[in-house]
């Protein structure tokens, strides 16, 4: 029962504009996000340590953090909006886009920028969320325009 009051008020909020505050979702338990960046597919981290919901727009996000890949420690400091959620009964589903500015720190600093899925599952029987799968799939893009990569990131 209490997932359905939920969801119906998920939906509802959703629909007339005004979404729950999720920012507790995008630091992935103190946990970083792993995944590959280019060709390659050189291992790439991405820790969230700060996400604020924006008070006057309640579907966007304000998140920092820092990146690490081979060595390159780089903060930065974006934004994640949420576009769309679908539900079915166990299954609950968030879509979004990000957009995520490294600190400008040479040729190994740009952005990140691409698209979210954000995917959890109902417990009844504890009346909670679990088996929560974030990915975000997207581009990376040097300041000076020299390098740009994929990437590929999921929660752990």
């Amino acid at each position: 029962m209490k997932k359905l009051l939920w969801i119906l008020i998920l939906a509802f909020n959703f629909a007339s504009g005004q979404m729950p505050d999720i920012s507790n979702v995008w630091l992935n338990n103190s946990k970083a996000y792993t995944g590959t960046i280019g060709d390659r597919g050189q291992q790439l981290k991405l820790k969230v340590n700060i996400s604020e919901q924006n008070k006057k727009n309640d579907q966007e996000y304000f998140i920092s953090g820092y990146s690490l890949v081979d060595g390159h420690y780089s903060k930065y400091e974006g934004k994640i909006t949420i576009s769309k959620y679908k539900d079915a009964k166990r299954k609950g589903v968030v879509f979004g886009e990000y957009e995520l500015a490294e600190e400008a720190k040479g040729k190994h600093s740009g952005i990140f920028k691409g698209k979210l899925i954000y995917t959890f599952k109902w417990n009844k029987k504890t009346e909670k969320i679990e088996a929560q799968y974030i990915e975000l799939i997207g581009d990376w893009k040097s300041y000076d325009a020299t390098l740009d990569f994929k990437t590929r990131l999921k929660n752990q």
